[in-house]
């Protein structure tokens, strides 16, 4: 299977899109340095304990920023898309996953050319042949996917609500009059509007926001220079790891605690792996390296610097580091660009839902593509309503305490030690990189994130069980979708229609005049619909085409493959396979998908067969699709009852069919209800 070549991008092209990712990617990252030191809790700190949190987060920021992030996992992108599921699908298409998900596989001859291996070496690795072989690993490696892409759809949540929160809190420092009830009213109203505006796409949005982000990145490199020149100049000694030891040496466990707060550093990180699709790699690691990472730099030694000489204004470090006259025009830009860092995690999850449908690992919402030019480019309605719902549940909910914060470190440290682990996998599979430099980067980002994820752990019930809750909310919806509809297609595979009986339900049956489209989720064979359909029409078209719409784990499809079509054991009667990467938009008018199907059959067909299917064409089309309803019976397991009876009953009824990107005519189509007892 081949891929479409990634477009290649002019200099003026990375300028212009590492520009507009600042208004997308770099939001949560960039408007940290709100929260980072007003989370920590030290009683009494001194000048060491200060310089030991800013070497925390010098090193935090370079490892797992600069180094892990924009220098290695970037380049594990899928033909230019990001996120775990990027990784997943580049781990699909080098190993046979046929325990987990497997990648639906035809009998036609044209996938006897669907490769699995990398090329690299012509003898497979041996994790890849243990891969292969273990359907446990393939199991826990899908898991791992779906629970960090969980994690990061309920990020997409807890991100608008701190940034937002910590941006308006400074206001209450202008007027004893503003209460904490006030701050959390501006900024479910700041939340609204932003959630609001998402439908505008990551294009417009983007370029509304970049000024005020590259705005923000001037003004807080600027400030942090500032303050380190009249507060503490040799500030940046804390770049010596000497500093993090003598910090732990004198606070022992209340250090360790820390972690959770200084971790915030690095909130936003993943996001320049999950939007990679909105942009590309070359524009995202221009606008860490050059305006991100030296700004974020300038301005926590500025922090530092001032608290230092002010260790009594910690809980408020921001805005009391902020210069007096500089204040309101901080505010401004503050709470805009708290804004920009909730639009970062809300296009994540715009892609990873998508990702997510296209693996068939969630079910299908509407997506709209936002851009002409940039394909990654999507927004989806019902994904942005909920989590506008929930945002603003969080924010009233917490009303801007610091378990707010706890929570939010704990989804961001989990899914690192994730992408850790899936990196692993990538670098030895399909890298096929050198052991013993795989063994470092593993050894060194799980030993880093494990221990920040130990100090998190701690603060579980203070706030850290909502990151956990969200995730259990998609993850249900995610493993309910995949269970139900594993057993569907297991159910259509023992109940298929036979040779025989498929020939005597043809000839016994009175054949009408046009083509009639069987829209079946089956790869091979005669689906259980056409038993049910002939039972109460009593009638075939004189051409059948059974269509089932398959997803391969690759970014984009070429146009000359998009159908497979083969002939049945019977004349009129045939097979097509229409196939998507999982990053092609889906939308097909029902005129232009029959005109296409009806031009590659006759591609195989012979003089009879054409002159039959022009005749056909002439007359009309219509489509069946198959309504199932699966019921799992009372001798059961009571768990996987309640799943398939209820949680996938509910998810089928109320989201959209895998058809439902062929927008078909009401009058063509008749549904045909089926019951299926498991």
């Amino acid at each position: 299977m081949e891929h479409r070549k990634a477009p290649d991008f002019k200099w003026w092209q990375i300028g212009v899109l590492s520009y507009q990712s600042l208004g997308i990617i770099y939001g949560d990252l960039g408007t940290s340095p709100l929260y980072v030191f007003s989370t920590v809790t030290l009683p009494d700190p001194g000048e060491e304990d200060f310089l030991g949190i800013l070497s925390l987060i010098l090193w935090t920021l370079t490892l797992i920023g600069l180094l892990k992030y924009t220098f290695v996992v970037l380049h594990a992108d899928d033909h230019g898309e990001g996120g775990t599921f990027a990784l997943y699908s580049l781990l699909r298409q080098h190993v046979n996953f046929s325990g987990s998900m497997p990648m639906p596989v035809t009998r036609l001859a044209s996938d006897i050319n669907l490769k699995f291996h990398s090329k690299k070496k012509k003898l497979p690795s041996k994790m890849r042949e243990f891969l292969e072989r273990s359907t446990t690993a393939q199991s826990v490696i899908t898991y791992v996917v779906l629970i960090a892409t969980s994690m990061v759809m309920g990020d997409g949540a807890l991100t608008p609500a701190i940034s937002v929160l910590s941006a308006v809190q400074g206001i209450q420092s202008r007027s004893p009059k503003i209460t904490q009830d006030h701050v959390v009213i501006l900024s479910v109203i700041i939340l609204i509007i932003l959630f609001l505006f998402e439908n505008y796409g990551t294009s417009k949005v983007s370029f509304a926001f970049s000024p005020i982000m590259l705005l923000w990145f001037a003004f807080v490199s600027l400030i942090g220079l500032y303050n380190i020149i009249k507060y503490y100049p040799p500030v940046l000694k804390a770049v010596s790891p000497l500093h993090i030891i003598t910090f732990f040496a004198r606070n022992k466990r209340k250090a360790w605690e820390q972690l959770g707060a200084i971790v915030l550093c690095i909130t936003g990180a993943e996001a320049m792996f999950a939007d990679l699709g909105h942009f590309n790699k070359s524009s995202i690691q221009m606008g860490f390296s050059a305006v991100v990472y030296p700004s974020m730099i300038l301005a926590y030694s500025g922090q530092a610097a001032f608290l230092i000489k002010n260790p009594s204004k910690l809980s408020t470090t921001f805005y009391s580091s902020t210069p007096e006259p500089l204040f309101w025009p901080m505010f401004i830009i503050a709470t805009l660009s708290a804004i920009v860092a909730s639009q970062a995690l809300i296009s994540a999850s715009f892609s990873i839902i998508r990702q997510s449908i296209a693996l068939g690992c969630f079910p299908r919402v509407t997506m709209k593509h936002t851009s002409e030019k940039y394909e990654g480019q999507v927004y989806s309605p019902e994904v942005n309503y909920f989590l506008m719902i929930t945002c603003i549940v969080i924010t009233y909910g917490f009303k801007g305490g610091p378990q707010i914060g706890q929570a939010f470190g704990t989804v961001v440290i989990w899914v690192m030690l994730f992408t850790t682990t899936l990196m692993t996998v990538v670098m030895v599979v399909i890298w096929q990189t050198n052991i013993i430099a795989v063994g470092l980067f593993f050894a060194v980002f799980f030993c880093i994130e494990g221990i920040y994820m130990t100090s998190l752990l701690n603060k579980v019930l203070q706030g850290g069980w909502v990151p956990f809750a969200n995730t259990a909310f998609f993850l249900a919806i995610t493993m309910s979708w995949t269970y139900g509809r594993r057993k569907k297609n297991e159910y259509d595979a023992a109940n298929l229609v036979g040779k025989q009986e498929f020939i005597k339900i043809v000839t016994g049956s009175s054949q009408v005049p046009g083509i009639c489209i069987f829209c079946t989720d089956l790869m091979n064979g005669i689906p259980p619909i056409v038993r049910h359909y002939v039972k109460h029409t009593g009638s075939i078209r004189e051409v059948m085409v059974f269509v089932t719409v398959r997803i391969l784990p690759v970014r984009s499809v070429l146009p000359e493959e998009r159908l497979l079509v083969d002939k049945l054991d019977h004349v009129g009667v045939y097979r097509c396979i229409l196939q998507y990467g999982y990053m092609d938009n889906h939308n097909m008018d029902d005129d232009d998908f029959v005109v296409l199907v009806v031009a590659s059959l006759k591609q195989i067909a012979d003089n009879d067969e054409i002159l039959l299917l022009d005749s056909a064409f002439t007359n009309g089309t219509s489509f069946v699709i198959g309504r199932t309803i699966l019921k799992m019976s009372i001798t059961r397991n009571c768990f996987k009852r309640f799943v398939i009876n209820n949680l996938y009953r509910f998810l089928q009824k109320n989201f959209r069919s895998n058809m439902s990107s062929l927008r078909i005519a009401p009058g063509k189509t008749l549904q045909v209800g089926m019951h299926y007892e498991i």
